[in-house]
């Protein structure tokens, strides 16, 4: 699998002879693709900036120190003047606004007018506003809404479901004093700042609503008015343009917001306004969009090659750079694109440990999460009869029909024991003679050889035998689980039946990855996100894998893929596959900017990666990390340690070759990727930190259950979780223990997974499994399941059109109106309980950041 240490790309930062682009051609035209230039605006630096991220990289340090070191958890503060403005929000905001049918507009209570985040974010929008609000000036601009949409509006706020509302009222609903409000409103304003500008670097999803809070922070935002004012944000610009939103992983063909031009495309669908500023979207019809999406017919591989591009490509640093051509590779004249900087990583890593360690923002984070967790048990004891009674009127839609989606499973794994044991007695049985490896003299052996050699016959195999399923002696012991992906305890039998790479090409697993396919596709209403492996070992890997996906025709209407990478680069170097990390960067990202670059290098990985979704990060997180990322770590070239780099190092650098690579494909008009790694299962709270920052969503999350800070600021930016307790409660932590409960009560975005059903489930159905036992244990209403099914659908990869049969042609929109309970069974009066939740969360922290800014002598502005 592994190519010798000759062939291996050579450590000088430079893509190697093999792979170098093609020479330009004399009279061949330009790259199809103008290159944007807009750059990510950094938050205003500070001196808390500063002190926090020296308070943490001092915690960071002393974890990894062996003596005892006091942690100071009272970081010093702005001073705060005596005279405060106490009234600055006693008056209720909620006051509407009169609107005229033929001019309307959305104020500020000055006058001004604000600009509106759109309804279907893209991440260059969240550029443009994130750019407007730190600079603290917004462009003029008239937005009008048509008397048509005013009535849409006020038709929709009258079927507004009736349900007990909870409301807190007084000047302040924190519980804490003024002052502690204050100091944990700036840094929770500012962490999610923090992730803002991340996500908007790597064209990741982040709230719409928090981007909208945050824009109010500069002075000319109306808290209330967020909500209530703008309702919908629903609008028209030129109706004569219109673009289809897209989802993460679809293709965002917005050339340039920097000069103010947008491109547009046609959709029979409906029509969402694009403009240079904010757009705004007419609210989509449901006919026509049946919950199933048409079926897929043809080869889903056969897609048309782009012309190439003829960049060229090199490594500097550990992440790939684009320049036009090789004379301005000379010139040192890359592509402007946004790109992230590692320094400034660090020093915001350093910020959120301070963050986390700081005793007042922990003591406020645990309070407000008790208070949602309780505040949700009262929202159930009134209005759990209407919910039922909501979901019992609607026709032919139960938990069984409602699309869900398996947001975390190893295509390893994912068949149950029996399953594989039918399928390799029938394989025994059919093809006994098909000659399936080597031996350790390199003679070719059949099937009924290598089952000879191991004394075994077909009548012999049992579940028991097999020996694949976890139990209680792999309970903290990630190395006797890891071994049970040998059936049998030999590994001859994985590499057989359970690579894509080996003798025969990886035909016996697609057989049974087909039929695990077939059994999800029969079910109808079940979905999964099956993971394959890339471990960076050959440059050829990628390869490979296409060839095999291709090949035997890998594709189903019901599953998308994802790309997992295995943090084993001690082990590659031990094994001197990899002399520097270098090597590992090269070999997993080097094939993907050559196939964007010129799809006809690689035209099997080119039809591949349009079934991506994104990619992952693997391997046993409870091992101890002998290092830290610093500002004195080694870069990927120089890291030749035979330890492994830890965790933090391995996501940074998976996110900026991200980054550019996907910056690079929405220029070429291809799809992008998002970052979905393993986090927090075990191991330190510093992997948390690192997936808040740089992860769309994660897996497991169970450390999160400490961490009160990071807990809470994963529930404002509502960062997908796909949680498996049965995986859990086998490895790490006791079924009764798992936090999932408590997260769901909270709010926070989970979804339920099986991670392996080879080693955890028993039935035909692992997912329906998980969402039974789950049920029963925690005592799960039907909306309670279906609303964690309609979670899982939103945070997976499947494509914007098959999501929008799924949860409806508007599930984009916020609160209800997103919400079409013929399909997703959710009634309205829980969906509108948690963005009312998420609402006065929002409110309260930002109207303490903005109290705290006015008593340091910033301009304050009256509210009548």
């Amino acid at each position: 699998m592994a190519t010798s240490m000759d062939q291996e790309p050579k450590n000088n930062g430079e893509v190697s002879e093999a792979h170098k682009k093609r020479p330009v051609e004399n009279g061949s035209l330009s790259p199809p693709f103008s290159p944007s230039r807009t750059k990510l605006p950094r938050h205003r630096p500070s001196d808390l900036d500063e002190e926090l991220s020296k308070a943490g990289e001092s915690l960071h340090y002393s974890m990894w120190s062996d003596e005892a070191v006091q942690v100071k958890f009272e970081l010093p503060r702005y001073p705060i003047q005596e005279k405060e403005s106490r009234e600055y929000f006693e008056r209720q905001l909620s006051m509407s606004l009169p609107i005229s049918p033929n001019e309307s507009r959305l104020s500020t209570y000055d006058g001004s007018t604000t600009p509106v985040q759109p309804i279907n974010s893209t991440p260059l929008d969240r550029q443009y506003h994130s750019k407007h609000r730190l600079s603290g000036v917004y462009p003029k601009a008239e937005y009008i809404l048509p008397s048509q949409v005013i009535s849409e509006l006020e038709e929709e706020l009258e079927l507004l479901p009736d349900f007990q509302r909870i409301n807190v009222s007084g000047e302040d609903s924190s519980g804490v004093p003024f002052k502690d409000l204050q100091a944990a409103s700036k840094m929770l304003v500012l962490a999610l700042m923090i992730r803002e500008k991340y996500m908007a670097l790597s064209k990741q999803t982040f709230p719409r609503l928090t981007t909208r809070f945050l824009e109010s922070l500069e002075g000319e935002g109306d808290f209330d008015a967020l909500k209530f004012g703008q309702i919908k944000n629903t609008s028209i610009i030129d109706p004569d343009k219109f673009t289809e939103s897209r989802g993460s992983t679809q293709v965002d063909k917005l050339e340039d917001h920097s000069d103010g031009n947008s491109s547009s495309e046609n959709s029979d669908e409906g029509q969402i306004i694009v403009n240079s500023g904010p757009y705004y979207e007419l609210k989509q019809t449901q006919t026509d969009h049946p919950i199933h999406p048409p079926p897929t017919y043809g080869d889903p591989f056969k897609v048309e090659l782009p012309p190439p591009a003829h960049c060229f490509l090199r490594f500097e640093k550990g992440v790939m750079v684009v320049y036009s051509s090789e004379k301005a590779a000379e010139e040192n004249k890359p592509f402007d694109w946004p790109h992230p900087n590692l320094e400034e990583f660090i020093k915001d890593q350093n910020i959120l440990f301070a963050m986390i360690s700081d005793g007042p923002l922990k003591s406020f984070s645990y309070r407000r999460l008790s208070y949602l967790a309780n505040k949700f048990q009262l929202h159930v004891l009134l209005n759990e009869l209407k919910e039922s009674a909501a979901q019992k009127e609607v026709p032919h839609r139960d938990f069984y029909n409602v699309h869900k989606v398996d947001t975390h499973v190893h295509a390893s794994s994912g068949m149950n024991q029996k399953h594989l044991l039918r399928f390799i007695k029938k394989t025994m049985k059919t093809n006994k003679d098909d000659v399936v490896c080597k031996n350790e003299s390199g003679e070719c052996m059949t099937l009924a050889q290598v089952f000879k050699s191991m004394n075994l016959t077909p009548y012999d195999l049992s579940v028991d035998m097999l020996d694949v399923h976890a139990d209680r002696n792999t309970f903290h012991r990630f190395d006797k689980f890891n071994a049970k992906y040998n059936p049998v305890g030999e590994s001859r039998l994985r590499e057989v039946f359970m690579k894509t790479d080996n003798h025969i090409n990886g035909l016996y697993f697609a057989k049974v990855i087909k039929e695990v396919m077939e059994d999800l596709e029969e079910s109808k209403y079940q979905n999964a996100e099956l993971r394959l492996s890339i471990y960076g070992r050959s440059i050829d890997e990628w390869d490979k894998l296409a060839k095999w996906a291709t090949t035997h025709m890998m594709y189903s209407d019901n599953v998308r893929w994802m790309i997992q990478m295995p943090r084993l680069y001690d082990v590659y170097h031990a094994n001197k596959l990899c002399s520097s990390f270098q090597d590992f960067l090269t070999n997993t990202f080097q094939p993907l900017f050559e196939v964007t670059n010129d799809p006809s290098s690689h035209p099997e990985l080119h039809a591949f990666l349009n079934h991506i979704s994104g990619f992952d990060s693997v391997d046993d997180e409870s091992k101890p990390e002998h290092l830290m990322l610093d500002k004195d770590s080694p870069l990927p070239a120089d890291w030749t340690l035979p330890h492994n780099p830890p965790y933090s190092y391995y996501l940074y650098y998976m996110y900026a070759n991200m980054v550019v690579l996907n910056n690079f494909r929405r220029q070429r008009g291809l799809c992008q990727f998002v970052l979905r790694p393993h986090c927090g299962e075990a191991g330190n709270v510093t992997h948390l930190v690192s997936g808040f920052m740089l992860a769309e969503s994660i897996a497991h999350g169970l450390v999160l259950r400490k961490v009160p800070v990071l807990q809470y600021l994963f529930y404002l930016s509502q960062i997908g979780i796909a949680m498996s307790p049965l995986s859990n409660n086998s490895l790490f932590l006791n079924y009764h223990r798992n936090p999932l409960p408590e997260y769901f009560n909270r709010g926070l975005n989970v979804s339920l997974s099986t991670d392996d059903p080879l080693q955890f489930h028993f039935t035909k159905e692992p997912l329906m499994e998980e969402y039974s036992i789950a049920a029963q244990v925690w005592k799960f209403s039907t909306c309670d399941m279906c609303e964690i099914a309609r979670n899982s659908v939103l945070q997976s990869g499947f494509p914007h059109e098959v999501k929008k049969h799924w949860l409806g042609p508007n599930y984009l929109s916020e609160g209800i109106s997103g919400n079409d309970v013929s399909r997703t069974n959710v009634p309205d009066i829980r969906v509108v309980y948690r963005y009312d939740t998420l609402v006065e969360e929002l409110r309260c922290i930002c109207r303490g950041a903005k109290e705290l800014d006015n008593t340091e002598g910033k301009p304050a502005k009256t509210l009548w």
